[in-house]
């Protein structure tokens, strides 16, 4: 084919155009790259300020799950000694990613498991350290505080042979998370400090599919349907959250 002058500058332009729809799709990428970076860097960012909150989180399955709402009395109570909620919502998360770590040296079979819980592991220690900035923004020191009957109260039905006994470790592991999930909500609605509220219903994400994961993970270690060990710990959960407590706890009951 001849190419005149023409022709010459037809090619030019469509080379031109060409070129500039590459670059487009260039700088598409590195957009999309930069902003997947960012989210992840917010995602995983020790400042809370660098979080970034979920729009909305459906904890519709959250509360079918539970047996029992939070009560009002609890809400007033921890509004009324918010410094005593953070730091035992610090302890909570170190002792989630304790037992975690026990679980994952104990139970080396499986794969899921294992995978699983590594990730709760950087997780709830990620989650540690973002209370431990918060308490240190507020000026709050660190405390000793004793623990509360609700884990105890539930690990007391834990069957002694396995893997039943790990089956119900990780039931109750479930309702813990959703609890949890469960008062970040209701305090996120009512608390005076927008920061911490923030805070809370970012938690709100993650906290959400914990108990799912457990759930999973427990039905998977059982050759049966673990249906009825879930409505056992439902309606002993339901209690520990209900009946009177004298100790005011991010897991507490209702105080007495």
């Amino acid at each position: 084919m001849t190419i005149n002058a023409q022709n010459l500058s037809t090619l030019t332009q469509e080379k031109s155009v060409e070129s500039d729809r590459t670059e487009d799709v260039f700088q598409e990428i590195n957009t999309q790259k930069h902003s997947t970076q960012e989210d992840s860097s917010q995602e995983d960012s020790v400042d809370i300020a660098q979080l970034r909150t979920p729009i909305k989180v459906d904890l519709s399955p959250i509360y079918e799950f539970l047996g029992a709402r939070t009560t009002q009395a609890w809400i007033n109570a921890a509004i009324a000694d918010l410094p005593l909620i953070i730091q035992d919502h610090a302890n909570c998360e170190k002792k989630a990613a304790g037992t975690a770590m026990n679980l994952l040296f104990r139970y080396e079979f499986s794969y899921d498991l294992q995978r699983k819980l590594a990730q709760l592991i950087r997780e709830e220690m990620l989650h540690y350290e973002q209370v431990l900035g918060i308490m240190n923004e507020r000026g709050q020191e660190w405390e000793y505080l004793s623990a509360g009957r609700y884990a105890k109260g539930m690990l007391k039905h834990k069957r002694t042979y396995e893997p039943a006994a790990m089956v119900d470790v990780l039931i109750i592991g479930a309702f813990i998370e959703a609890r949890s999930c469960e008062r970040f909500a209701a305090l996120a609605e009512v608390i005076n400090d927008e920061r911490l509220a923030k805070y809370y219903r970012y938690l709100l994400k993650s906290e959400s599919r914990h108990f799912e994961d457990y759930l999973a993970l427990a039905q998977s270690l059982s050759e049966n349907n673990i249906d009825e060990r879930v409505a056992f710990f439902k309606a002993v959960e339901a209690e520990l959250i209900s009946s009177p407590d004298t100790e005011l706890r991010f897991h507490s009951g209702t105080p007495a």
